[in-house]
């Protein structure tokens, strides 16, 4: 039986982490306020829309024909009324009504029939215009959401032709023809910017960038896991929402768990982001020996209470200063498990270990004096306030403990003590008071939150991580999952280089 579970374990482990680490939620609010948009875009596409030129031949039987050319189509107005934008689980995508569309043409005609040659300008208009397109969402095989076109129709109402110039009996027999020829081809014409819209959508999405450097350390991993899900009031995204080392990148040992974003219909996006990606980015940290320092006398202010040399230590460690006196002093601090974060309700909770090593300056040499464990819990809340992030930190848990010493066995309790008062009297205020100026929520260049809300959530069962590495295999430990809930309004900021 024990064989057989260690056989198991790690497949069981290396099929799951499957779920997104992030989610996406567009309701029919937001899908409401950017139908303005692109119906925008769309009228944009219509009014500098042309047709292109129509040949043709009007038979008379025996007694003669008359070849025609209608050129120089163009679109001189077009009254575009409120689009209707659904979410459409038919096509897992998009539908889009338009009922009512007028459009006024201009154009130019010639014809000839033997010897007779004649040509003109026309105005035409089109009332009473129905179009209907339906697009499908998916994902390539890069993680981007992908648009499609699957289907457009247009229907023409009433028309209006009105030749310029004198009513001769030849225009007469052009008019029907060129009006037939008109009204056939401009659904045509409207559908294809339609398409010419989507088409820069899709454009678009295919070149937008799914992995995000936060520094020269570590990546953000965001591309699609898996097709976008489309229900009647609502389009969801699951993103990968996972945090790797830039320049050796490793699975974690730890997989995301399922979660459901809180629906809040009073707004039109809405952001789940799971412990996963913090806990992501700390195991790349930690797994590239980047949560490291080291510290000296030198980078400590002047101003600042404590001095790193082993005078100033000897209240706290008598033997110190008898056996190494006057001398600086290196610390080595350093995270000797991956520090965890969890989401409880309203809060932000993380738990490190880590150890300091203390060295002795002499001239070139480091001697080293004793390594002390630390074991700590902090608190974080957050909310967002205008347009900006804000936040505090509150110290739960702070303890020392000797690990290994070279001077002999001491007491930490004052140590202790020293570290968890200089922790409350100076580096949380000055950490808090950073964080309540806050830091303004991001922005693209196509748009902007506002009217945000921000909270923590936890949820029931069973999260799988690892806060301790085995060199052979995970070690499993458990503890509940949470989530950050983000829903906001945004406005789009609309660039016409974007659908060019």
């Amino acid at each position: 039986m024990f064989l057989k579970w260690v056989i198991l374990l790690p497949l069981i482990y290396c099929t799951r982490g499957l779920n997104p680490a992030m989610q996406v939620v567009l309701n029919d609010k937001g899908l409401q306020y950017g139908r303005h948009v692109v119906a925008g875009w769309i009228q944009d596409k219509l009014e500098h829309g042309t047709l292109p030129d129509i040949s043709g031949k009007i038979n008379f039987g025996f007694l003669f024909n008359i070849q025609y050319t209608i050129s120089g189509v163009t679109i001189r107005k077009c009254d575009f009324p409120e689009p209707s934008v659904e979410f459409y689980q038919a096509t897992s995508g998009l539908k889009m009504s338009i009922i009512g569309l007028n459009v006024a043409l201009t154009g130019d005609w010639k014809a000839n029939c033997g010897f007779i040659h004649e040509k003109g300008s026309f105005d035409m208009a089109l009332f009473g215009v129905d179009l209907i397109s339906t697009v499908k969402l998916g994902m390539d095989t890069a993680g981007h959401m992908s648009l499609t076109g699957v289907n457009c129709t247009a229907q023409t109402g009433d028309v209006d032709l009105r030749f310029h110039g004198d009513a001769s009996w030849f225009q007469r027999l052009l008019e029907g023809r060129i009006k037939d020829q008109l009204t056939k081809q401009l659904p045509t014409t409207i559908c294809s910017a339609v398409e010419e819209v989507i088409g820069s959508l899709e454009n678009y999405l295919e070149d937008m960038n799914v992995n995000f450097p936060l520094n020269e350390d570590v990546t953000l991993d965001l591309p699609l896991i898996d097709q976008p899900v489309v229900d009647m009031t609502n389009l969801h995204l699951g993103l990968k929402g996972e945090v790797h080392s830039s320049k050796c990148p490793r699975d974690p040992p730890f997989v995301a768990q399922a979660f459901s974003v809180p629906q809040r219909p009073g707004y039109m996006l809405s952001v789940g982001l799971s412990d996963f990606t913090l806990n992501s980015a700390s195991f790349s940290y930690f797994s590239s020996n980047l949560l490291q320092a080291f510290i000296n006398d030198s980078m400590i202010p002047p101003s600042f209470p404590v001095r790193l040399n082993t005078t100033f230590m000897g209240p706290f460690i008598p033997q110190l200063p008898k056996m190494f006196p006057d001398l600086l002093m290196l610390l080595h601090i350093y995270a000797t498990d991956i520090p965890m974060f969890s989401f409880r309700s309203g809060a932000v909770v993380l738990s490190a270990k880590g150890a300091v090593e203390a060295f002795a300056i002499q001239g070139a040499a480091l001697t080293p004096l004793f390594k002390l464990c630390v074991n700590s819990s902090f608190s974080g809340k957050a909310q967002v306030d205008v347009g900006r992030l804000k936040g505090s930190v509150t110290m739960h848990n702070f303890s020392l403990s000797l690990g290994e010493s070279e001077i002999g066995p001491f007491k930490t309790d004052a140590l202790e003590n020293m570290v968890v008062t200089l922790m409350k009297i100076a580096i949380l205020p000055q950490l808090n008071e950073k964080l309540a100026a806050g830091f303004a929520l991001p922005r693209t260049v196509h748009a902007q939150l506002v009217n945000s809300l921000l909270t923590v959530e936890e949820v029931g069962g069973k999260a799988k991580s690892n806060v301790d590495i085995p060199n052979l295999w995970p070690h499993f430990v458990f503890f509940k999952q949470g989530f950050v809930a983000f829903s906001s309004d945004a406005q789009l900021v609309t660039n016409d280089a974007m659908f060019r």
